[in-house]
C-alpha cells in the first residue's frame, strides 16, 4: 500500500533479461535507509518486491505480466524513476490509497505551461476506464498521487504545481510519452458492489416471475 507521495527520484543503473522478465537495478539514496529484501516498493507506480540491496542500489524482478501492463519494459539505463516505499500504519495519508497495481498505460496528450510555472497536463487513457475518473477525484500517474481537474471524453487534465514538477519525473514528461495509470480503488469497490446488488436483484425478480408449481 502506498500514498502516491514520491520519496525520491532514482535512476536505472542496469537492466538484465531474466527469462520472460527483467531484473532492474536502481540507484538511489533516501529510500535505502531501511530498505530490505522482500520489501515492497513503488517503481513508477508499479509495486515491486526488493530482491537485493547493495549500498546505494537495489534490484527488483519485473515479471512478464508487469511488463505487459506497465511502462517498466520500456525503461532504459539512465532513466529517472519515481520511488516510494510501502506505507507504514503510523504515517500520514497525504496522497490517496494507492496499491501499486497499474490498471493501464496512458499517453500524454497535451502539456500547457501556466502562470507561476505549473502545468496543465492532459492524459489520455482507454475508454473502458472513463467510469473511474471524476472531477476532483484521485488518480495515480507514474506513482504520483494527483487530482483530476477536468475531463473530456477519455482524456483528463491534471493541474501540476511547480513543486511536483521539481521532485518527481512528471516534469520530464513530453507529449505522446507513455505513463502508468492506477485509478482509485474505492471506485472499483463501489462498481463491484453495485454490480453484485443488481445481479442479486435480477435473480430475485426472475424467481418471483416464475409461475407457482
Amino acid at each position: 500500500m502506498f500514498t502516491g507521495l514520491i520519496e525520491e527520484v532514482g535512476t536505472i543503473s542496469k537492466i538484465e533479461q531474466k527469462g520472460s522478465g527483467l531484473t532492474l537495478s536502481i540507484k538511489c539514496k533516501n529510500v535505502m535507509s531501511d530498505l530490505s529484501i522482500d520489501d515492497s516498493i513503488s517503481v513508477n507506480g508499479a509495486c515491486q518486491t526488493v530482491i537485493a540491496v547493495h549500498s546505494e542500489e537495489f534490484r527488483v524482478d519485473s515479471v512478464r505480466e508487469t511488463l505487459m501492463k506497465t511502462t517498466l519494459g520500456s525503461l532504459k539505463v539512465g532513466d529517472a524513476i519515481n520511488l516510494e516505499r510501502a506505507l507504514q500504519l503510523s504515517d500520514r495519508l497525504g496522497g490517496h490509497i494507492v496499491q501499486g497495481h497499474v490498471d493501464c498505460v496512458g499517453h500524454v496528450h497535451e502539456i500547457k505551461t501556466v502562470s507561476g510555472g505549473g502545468w496543465e497536463l492532459w492524459i489520455t487513457f482507454p475508454d473502458q476506464y472513463k467510469k473511474y475518473v471524476v472531477p476532483v477525484g484521485s488518480i495515480c500517474i507514474n506513482g504520483v498521487s494527483l487530482t483530476v481537474a477536468r475531463i473530456h471524453n477519455n482524456t483528463c487534465m491534471l493541474a501540476i504545481i511547480p513543486h511536483t514538477l521539481a521532485v518527481t519525473t512528471i516534469g520530464k514528461l513530453t507529449v505522446n510519452a507513455q505513463v502508468n495509470i492506477e485509478f482509485d480503488i474505492l471506485a472499483k469497490y463501489v462498481e463491484n458492489m453495485v454490480a453484485l446488488k443488481q445481479q442479486t436483484s435480477s435473480a430475485y425478480d426472475s424467481l418471483m416471475d416464475q409461475p407457482n408449481l
